[in-house]
C-alpha cells in the first residue's frame, strides 16, 4: 500500500513539473490561439479585457469579448493586470491553473476512493465477493487523477491560458460534495456557472438530479448565489444573455473543435432558429431518460452528462475500472482520439494559413471527435449496464443456491 501511495505522488509531482516547464518555454507553442484550446467561452484573454471594462466603471459584458461567468472574473480578473519583471505574461493565473488541475486530481482519487467503497459494500450486500480482486496496481481513483493530470488536453488547456481548469474544478468539487453527501447543494449552486460546452445550460439541470439521486436531502439557493455573483458586474438579465444566451442562439461562428459552427455558417437565416430548436432539444431530451435508467449508479450519470455536454474534452472514465473494463472500443477510441489531436492542427493550418485547404478540412477532424464522443458514451452505457446483468445474474444464482 505505501509503495502504491508512493508511485500515485511521484506521478502527481512530475505532471506538476511537466506543467512548470511548458509555462516557462517561449509562447508555449502559441496554444493560447489555438481553437481547440481557447475558445470564446475560457479564453483568459477575452478575461482580461471584461476585466478591464469592470476597471473602467463598466459592465463586462458591455463589449462582444467576454461571455463567462461573474465568479470567474471576480477570480482571475485581478491576477490578469499584475506582471512578474523577467517573467513569463500571466504567470500568477498559469499557477493558479495548475494548483487547480492538483486540487483536481486529488478530488478524483478521493471520489474514486469513495465510489470503490461503495462498489464493495455493494458486493458484499449480494454476497458476490468473488468479484473482487486484489492487485498490487494503483486503485481506480488513483489511476482516475493521473489520467486526468497526463491527458494531453488536460496539460494543453492548463498551460494554455484557458479557464477550463478552474471551471472543471468547480465541477469535480460538486460532484465530490455530492457523492460524499456534504456541501453538495451548496457547489451545485456554482457547478452550472460552467459555461464550456453548448450543452452545459441544459446538463446544469441534469447535474441537480445527479446531486438529488447522491443525496436527497440537499437543497440549493441558487437565486441567492447567483444574484450575489453578478451584483458587481451588471444586470441579471445581461449576464444570462452574453453568457447562457451567447451559448444558445450561437453567436460567434470563430472555427472550434465543435460542430456547430461550420452547421449554422452554412445555413439560411430562416431556418437557423428551427435547427437551434432541434439541437438543443436534442440534448434536453437525454437528460431525463439517462436519469431514469442510471438511477441507480448518479456519479456514473455524472459522467455520461459531462460527457455528452463536452466537446473539447472529455472526462477520464478511470473512475469506473470496473464497470468499465468490457468496452470493446476502446483501443478504437484512444487511436481516434489521438488522431484527431495530430490532424486538427494540420487542418487548420492548411486552412488559415497555407490556404491550400478550406473549412471542410478542419470541420471534418470536429464531425470525427463528435463521432467519437458518441461512441464513448455509448460504449460506456453498455459497459455499465452489462457489468449491472451480470451482478444481477450472479445474485439470482447465489440466492438459488442458497433456497436449494
Amino acid at each position: 500500500m505505501e509503495k502504491k501511495k508512493r508511485g500515485f505522488w511521484r506521478w502527481l509531482i512530475a505532471s506538476v513539473m511537466l506543467r512548470l516547464i511548458l509555462i516557462y518555454l517561449p509562447k508555449t507553442f502559441n496554444l493560447a490561439s489555438r481553437p481547440e484550446i481557447s475558445t470564446p467561452l475560457v479564453s483568459l484573454r477575452r478575461l482580461a479585457e471584461g476585466y478591464w471594462l469592470k476597471k473602467s466603471s463598466m459592465s463586462p459584458y458591455a463589449g462582444s469579448m467576454y461571455h463567462g461567468s461573474p465568479l470567474l472574473l471576480s477570480l482571475l480578473g485581478p491576477l490578469t493586470v499584475k506582471r512578474i519583471e523577467g517573467q513569463p505574461d500571466h504567470l500568477l493565473c498559469s499557477l493558479v491553473f495548475v494548483i487547480a488541475d492538483i486540487i483536481s486530481a486529488l478530488l478524483i482519487r478521493a471520489t474514486g476512493h469513495t465510489l470503490q467503497m461503495a462498489y464493495r459494500q455493494s458486493l458484499n450486500s449480494l454476497d458476490i465477493v468473488d468479484l473482487l480482486k486484489s492487485s498490487d496496481s494503483l486503485s481506480s481513483g488513483d489511476v482516475a487523477a493521473l489520467v486526468y493530470l497526463w491527458n494531453p488536453f488536460t496539460i494543453a488547456a492548463c498551460v494554455g491560458l484557458s479557464t477550463s481548469p478552474v471551471e472543471n474544478l468547480v465541477v469535480i468539487l460538486a460532484l465530490h460534495g455530492a457523492c460524499k453527501a456534504r456541501f453538495g447543494g451548496w457547489v451545485k449552486t456554482i457547478a452550472p456557472w460552467k459555461t464550456s460546452s453548448s450543452g452545459s445550460v441544459w446538463m446544469g439541470y441534469g447535474d441537480t438530479l445527479v446531486s438529488l439521486s447522491c443525496n436527497p436531502n440537499n437543497s440549493s439557493d441558487s437565486f441567492v448565489g447567483i444574484c450575489i455573483s453578478v451584483k458587481p458586474h451588471g444586470s441579471l438579465w445581461e449576464m444570462f444573455q452574453r453568457t447562457y444566451g451567447f451559448i444558445l442562439t450561437v453567436e460567434d461562428m470563430s472555427p472550434n473543435i465543435g460542430v456547430l459552427w461550420y452547421f449554422f455558417a452554412e445555413v439560411f437565416d430562416f431556418f437557423r432558429s428551427f435547427f437551434m430548436i432541434v439541437f438543443h432539444l436534442n440534448i434536453l431530451f437525454m437528460i431525463l431518460p439517462l436519469a431514469i435508467r442510471l438511477k441507480h449508479r448518479p456519479c456514473f450519470l455524472a459522467f455520461i452528462y459531462i460527457a455528452i455536454s463536452s466537446m473539447l474534452k472529455s472526462y477520464p472514465s478511470g473512475l469506473f475500472l470496473d464497470e468499465l473494463a468490457d468496452m470493446q472500443f476502446s483501443f478504437f477510441l484512444l487511436c481516434g482520439y489521438i488522431g484527431v489531436s495530430l490532424l486538427s492542427p494540420v487542418m487548420h493550418n492548411l486552412w488559415i494559413w497555407r490556404g491550400t485547404g478550406n473549412a471542410n478540412f478542419y470541420y471534418a477532424t470536429g464531425m470525427a471527435y463528435a463521432c467519437l464522443q458518441i461512441i464513448l458514451v455509448v460504449e460506456s452505457v453498455s459497459a455499465v449496464l452489462n457489468h449491472d446483468r451480470k451482478l444481477r445474474k450472479l445474485s439470482v444464482t447465489k440466492l438459488r443456491d442458497g433456497n436449494s
